[in-house]
């Protein structure tokens, strides 16, 4: 609908990830490099880690559809939980080769033999592997011994492994990974696009599909998406397409904060809300943050009943009142901060009543 609108030739902000469309953005240029310096090594592990949405997916299909296919064989997997076995009958079948009925040694033997034919042909063997932090050890191991094939003192197989940022604090830390560990020759984790980026992003996509300025973002609403998104690739677009369709049906010729702010109130509804664009009242609330922690604090403090003091009747009971007397801090805080939310929203109407409320209080 708002491509015809709009006079566009595709839809600019798709989810499925399509080369044509690559920004290189400070972080997706760093991460091309990490993968262009290990790819050149031509052996062991390049880790490339992002929170979901980041466009690892993105970039991989970028990579794959850079590399020269006379030269390197790109393989990917993109199911990854499995076993130990099944991660080498995934591989076997991106190779080619039938695997029914075959027992696991049989499967290794063919894959070897299979890496060995493409290396003689001059191609060495990447295998791409996607949504790592999902594979057992025991996969991942069976992945550490398969990059162990190689043939006149060079690797067979190389492997990427993408995965979220859990997969890298597992790579760091688990000492049953020290030995893949080892092997790993990049490793870069994906940042989200900085605020500066979206923009450029925004009209790099658009003008691929024919935008000449129609409909038109203002500063305040590329301000709001990054809020709205924190500069994630996969969120952003489906801001982005929801913003434009929104635009189309008011007919808007510009797109400001409030247009994008009542697309992600659609989003919401629909259950694809992201994190909330910062208002007045969670400002205030963010002013009393550090009332909030004191409070939590001298909570943590109470006294603790020692199993020695737990029968002595006048020690409970000063506990008890310590404990009644932090409620009722907590209950005057909460007070205090909803009358200066109110007053922030409503004018300073309020202010006399939150005054005379703190005076109460404190006496």
């Amino acid at each position: 609908m708002y491509e015809t609108y709009y006079g566009f030739s595709a839809k600019p902000f798709r989810l499925r990830p399509d080369p044509h469309f690559f920004y290189g953005s400070k972080g997706h240029k760093r991460a091309m490099a990490y993968l262009d310096y290990g790819l050149s090594q031509g052996e062991g592990f390049i880790v490339i880690t992002g929170d979901v949405g980041a466009g690892k997916t993105t970039l991989v299909g970028h990579l794959m559809a850079s590399v020269d296919p006379q030269r390197l064989n790109a393989i990917r997997l993109l199911s990854t939980q499995v076993g130990d076995e099944d991660i080498l009958r995934l591989t076997a079948q991106q190779l080619g080769l039938a695997t029914e009925g075959l027992a696991k040694a049989q499967l290794i033997e063919r894959i070897e033999r299979t890496l060995r034919l493409h290396a003689n042909e001059g191609r060495q063997t990447l295998l791409i592997v996607d949504e790592a932090q999902n594979l057992p050890l025991s996969a991942l191991e069976e992945l550490r011994m398969l990059s162990n094939c190689q043939a006149a003192g060079s690797a067979l197989v190389q492997i990427v492994l993408l995965g979220q940022p859990e997969f890298r604090e597992k790579i760091q830390t688990s000492p049953d990974l020290e030995q893949l560990r080892q092997r790993i020759i990049a490793t870069h984790h994906l940042d989200p696009m900085a605020e500066d980026e979206i923009e450029p992003y925004l009209i790099h996509r658009l003008k691929l599909v024919g935008w000449a300025g129609r409909p038109r973002f203002t500063a305040e609403a590329i301000a709001a998406m990054y809020d709205h998104t924190r500069g994630l690739p996969r969120r952003l677009n489906t801001l982005a397409t929801r913003a434009l369709l929104h635009s189309a049906i008011e007919k808007l010729e510009e797109i400001d904060a409030a247009a994008i702010d009542a697309a992600q109130a659609d989003l919401a509804a629909d259950g694809q809300g992201g994190p909330a664009r910062p208002g007045p009242a969670s400002d205030v609330a963010d002013e009393f943050a550090p009332i909030d922690r004191a409070r939590s604090g001298l909570a943590d403090r109470r006294p603790a009943a020692a199993p020695a003091a737990a029968d002595d009747p006048a020690l409970l009971r000063r506990i008890a009142a310590l404990e009644s007397r932090v409620e009722e801090q907590d209950v005057a805080l909460r007070r205090i901060l909803s009358l200066l939310v109110d007053w922030v929203e409503g004018g300073n109407s309020a202010t006399p009543q939150l005054l005379d409320t703190r005076r109460n209080n404190a006496a």
